[in-house]
Parts: C-alpha cells; structure tokens; sequence
C-alpha cells in the first residue's frame, strides 16, 4: 500500500517517540487495523534503534526527580485541579469560518514541517552514529558494545613447503675394453634407480651387425641381455631394475657382436668383445658421512 508523506512522517515520529497524546493515539489506531502501517512503525524504530545501541543506560541520580517534582509543582499536597467553565466563542470567530480554515491549514503546515524536521534531525543522527560506529569498529573495537564488535577473520594461508632435494645416490662406473686396449664403452649405474647409461667411445660396428649389452654373474645360471646398443653415442635403459644390487654391484659386463637387430634366442652368438666391472665414483649418503 502506497502510503502519503504524513503517514510515513507520523511512523517516524512514533518510533522517535516525538508526537503528543492524541497524534499517538491516531497511529496507534491505525496500527490495530493496518499491517503495511504496523510494518513501516517496527521498521523505523529497527533504524532509530541503532542510536540506542551507541551508548549505555544511565541510572540518574536521586535528587534529580525530586528536583523535577519540584519544578512541576508536585512536591507538596496537590490542589483539586478545577476546569474553567466553557465560554461561547466569540461572535466575530463564528462569523468568519473561512479564517478559521485558514488557520487548520497554517497549523497542519507547521506539524507537517515539524514531522519532517525531527525525521531529518533523527536521520542524521543515525548517519553520524554510523560513522562514528564504522571509526570505532576499526580503530577501537573494545569500546563497542559484544552485538556490534566486528567478528575476527580467520584466513587460512596455505604454506608451500619445497620438496627436500634428493639425497644423491651411490654412482657406479665401468669402462668396456678389451684386455690391454683402449676404451670402447663406458657404462654409469645409478645405484638408486638402477638406471645406466652406456656411452660409445672408440667402438664401430661391422656392417650388418649389431653390439649386444650383457650381464654376466656366478649367482646366475647363464649372461642376461640387456638389450643392444643403439647408433647414438648415448644409450639410456632400465634394464637392471629386475636385478638385486649386489647381483649388479659384482656382475661382470660384456658387449658381444650379434647379427642385426641383435640375438634372436636370448643367448651370445660370440665371445666378448669388450668386458669391464663396475667401480664406484661417488659413494651413497651415509658412507659420505
């Protein structure tokens, strides 16, 4: 329901606690049978109220009512209080009615502009208590009552640790040559990952052939392929991740001649060309210490 200025005027006044006995009896009437109206009174008294919550009670002092007793007249014992008798109004009002109007209008006017003056002083003051409440809030939160003290922010900061660097692994080393001769190959054995690389250095295949990497130890019944070296200078394999370390620490390593494509049944076709054992360059961790 749309609802005129003076409606929302008196709403306000009612919540400020502003109006006299009879304009409060008139929204107090409309309130009994007007919910939107009853609506408008409870949400100016929830904006007035915040003027409320700004300071605490204050219990007054003893002798103040009896110093406002005594300004009112109410101190001592109170004379009967005797109305005097109604006198007819004067000719000259009852002949001109139009003044009379003119005047309900003039006063209506000024209650108008005096509803509107206490909603603009009351608004300010709201606009000036939240000010100060935001200032408080921010600097001085302690002196806020508990309902209106901010509530502390929990943020959660998540913390990256970086990853321990890899403790380094024992490195292994053999150089393939034959017997008295310069080196052919060079084999590095991750002692971790049991990876290794195999590095060409002076070998050069037959045509048609191939070099074959293989694996010979006491604890095996027969040499193990490791798979045959390709053309590049570096070859990389996992090949010996299947076998135990001291099987690979102690192995002898043999590089026979195959026929393209290396050995067709899993065994040596040759004797070997290059052989070599496995030193350790660089010690694991713990003998390091």
């Amino acid at each position: 329901m749309a609802y005129s200025e003076d409606h929302i005027a008196l709403a306000a006044e009612y919540a400020l606690g502003t109006l006299d006995t009879e304009e409060r009896a008139q929204v107090e009437a409309m309130m009994s049978v007007d919910r939107d109206f009853t609506a408008m009174v409870e949400a100016w008294e929830q904006k007035l109220g915040a003027l409320n919550q700004m300071v605490g009670a204050v219990e007054p002092r003893p002798f103040i009512w009896e110093n406002i007793k005594a300004a009112i007249g109410h101190s001592g014992a109170q004379e009967p209080l005797l109305l005097p008798e109604a006198a007819p109004p004067p000719i000259a009002e009852i002949a001109r009615p139009a003044a009379a109007a003119d005047n309900s209008n003039v006063i209506q006017f000024s209650r108008q502009a005096r509803r509107w003056r206490n909603i603009a002083t009351a608004m300010t003051a709201i606009a000036a208590a939240l000010v100060a409440m935001v200032a408080v809030g921010l600097y001085q939160p302690d002196m806020l009552p508990d309902g209106l003290r901010p509530k502390p922010r929990t943020q959660m900061v998540e913390v990256k640790t970086p990853a321990a660097a890899a403790a380094p692994s024992a490195q292994y080393v053999a150089v393939l040559q034959k017997e008295g001769g310069a080196p052919a190959f060079i084999l590095t054995v991750d002692g971790a990952t049991k990876n290794f690389t195999i590095r060409k250095v002076g070998a050069a295949p037959e045509p048609g052939k191939s070099f074959e990497l293989w694996l010979i130890s006491d604890k095996l019944p027969k040499p193990r392929s490791l798979g045959v070296i390709g053309g590049s200078d570096f070859n990389i394999s996992p090949a010996l991740a299947s076998y135990d370390s001291g099987i690979v620490n102690a192995a002898t390593y043999a590089v026979t001649v195959e026929q393209a494509g290396g050995s067709p049944d899993g065994a040596p076709h040759s004797t070997p060309v290059f052989t070599g054992k496995l030193i350790e360059t660089v010690p694991p961790p713990a003998a390091a210490r």
